[in-house]
């Protein structure tokens, strides 16, 4: 049903002048799905409260509620043909709705509630579904979905999931918003958070690594009471810089199951590291910083490590928000490893003296949807140096893309070596103290490859052309000579 509904509404968005391309259906959908979502968890928490004897009192105004402005029902349950339409529904969204409920940002008790939540939301966002009749149809599709049992729910962040995943391969944003799940669940099975961790991304994006850690902690267990607040309020902590995403990556989280999530609409790299208290530090990071981007000087003034490299910049923020004995998951291009200039081996010198960089995972090109980039994800643990790293090659023997793309079974056989940091056809180990103390050239080269054959010089290739010439004059002859008699 989520399925066939997105796609149902899509294919209106796409007949709105509004709309323009994937980013904004995921954007549209985004904001009148989370008010309906938002409508089922007040009926959810008003049913709580009277099982109880308390009353519940609802977070919106009755003007300003989905059965009220967006499905007002008729005895058989249908919406009534009288409901808000055309202009009437656009001019009362843009003009009454998203300045009403912008107003919860300064009304809020704290950031953590789902009141500030509400307000920072429709901050960030605007209508941009121009027609009034497009907009009634997808709020009378998004009305026929339930979010109320645990089921519903997880469909929905499914395929919540899928629509990001379809944003990012819809051309530009592929890396910048979806991460693989395959490779996101493989990152977090290594790192294996547990619950009283605080787990930290610093690139939010789509908050994939954040919902996933919260799925991983979850799932199959039995949470105490406890338990589940601990989750809900003191366990996920994310800073995104574009709005975009951080839209999509709070919706993410709500709809996996965090009311309201710590997400902080902020550029990460603004914050001075020498400002970075233990107070300010996480038990856990997980994260895939945006490849390839540049950063201005006065970003660069921030970090006593000088590039303008973005993922540089962010490995550096990573190394030093860790608490000690914290561990951290992070992809990173696999240049990183090798890159000579200074900023690149002092920061290899930091990671490796600062934190244990136990394992490396090697990715083929492809990963990313969008981008041929080759990365690694980098595992440390901070608080001792680095003696030995344990390198995997991922060989798939097939070329990674949208028709074939990473699977979980693909990561199967690294999950299990990295347990005991077994040696393999893919897998090898390295001693830090073998390496070059010039550059700490990391490489992944694995040595159980069998080498290539050396490059012939250019006289010896010319050599063999002429006796490849000279063997085809004489075959010919042979030929001419047979067909002669």
């Amino acid at each position: 049903m989520f399925e066939q509904t997105f796609k149902n509404i899509d294919d209106i968005l796409h007949k709105d002048a509004g709309c323009g391309s994937e980013l904004d259906y995921v954007e549209q959908t985004s904001w009148i799905l989370f008010l309906k979502y938002l409508a089922d968890l007040e009926k959810d928490k008003e049913t709580a409260a009277l099982l109880t004897g308390k009353t519940y009192t609802k977070l919106l105004d009755q003007e300003y509620q989905w059965a009220v402005w967006a499905a007002p029902k008729l005895d058989d349950g249908k919406i009534d043909h009288n409901a808000m339409t055309g202009d009437d529904l656009v001019d009362f969204v843009n003009e009454k709705l998203f300045p009403y409920l912008k107003k919860f940002k300064a009304s809020a008790e704290n950031a953590s509630t789902i009141e500030y939540k509400v307000g920072e939301i429709f901050s960030e966002l605007k209508n941009r579904i121009q027609s009034g009749y497009n907009l009634r149809e997808v709020i009378n599709l998004i009305d026929q979905l339930r979010f109320r049992t645990h089921a519903e729910k997880h469909e929905m962040s499914h395929l919540y999931e899928s629509k990001i995943q379809n944003m990012g391969n819809a051309g530009r944003n592929g890396g910048e918003y979806y991460t693989p799940r395959p490779l996101i669940k493989t990152i977090i099975k290594v790192v294996n958070p547990k619950i009283g961790d605080t787990i930290y991304d610093g690139a939010v994006g789509s908050a994939g690594f954040l919902c996933e850690a919260f799925s991983h902690l979850t799932e199959g267990k039995d949470l105490s009471t406890k338990d589940t607040e601990t989750l809900q309020k003191k366990t996920f902590y994310g800073k995104e810089k574009k709005s975009l995403a951080y839209i999509i990556g709070t919706m993410n989280m709500i709809f996996h199951g965090v009311e309201a999530p710590n997400i902080v609409h902020t550029n990460t790299l603004a914050e001075n590291l020498d400002d970075i208290q233990e107070k300010d530090r996480f038990t856990t990071v997980l994260a895939n910083p945006p490849f390839g981007g540049k950063e201005r000087a006065e970003v660069q003034e921030n970090f006593p490590i000088k590039t303008g490299e973005t993922a540089s910049l962010f490995l550096q923020h990573f190394i030093k928000i860790l608490k000690a004995g914290g561990k951290a998951g992070v992809v990173i291009k696999n240049t990183f490893l090798s890159n000579t200039d200074n900023a690149s081996v002092a920061i290899r010198k930091e990671l490796l003296s600062s934190c244990n960089l136990h394992t490396v995972l090697d990715l083929p090109s492809g990963v990313f949807s969008g981008a041929g980039v080759k990365t690694v994800v980098l595992f440390f643990e901070k608080g001792a140096p680095t003696q030995k790293t344990w390198f995997y090659q991922l060989n798939l023997g097939r070329n990674l893309g949208k028709g074939q793309p990473l699977s979980e079974n693909d990561l199967a056989d690294f999950i299990k070596l990295q347990k005991t940091k077994a040696e393999s056809e893919n897998s090898w180990s390295v001693n830090i103290s073998s390496l070059n103390e010039k550059d700490l050239d990391l490489s992944a080269k694995n040595p159980n490859t069998p080498e290539e054959a050396p490059l012939r010089e250019p006289s010896v290739i010319l050599e063999d052309m002429k006796a490849l010439d000279a063997e085809s004059i004489e075959i010919m002859n042979k030929i001419n000579s047979l067909i002669a008699k």
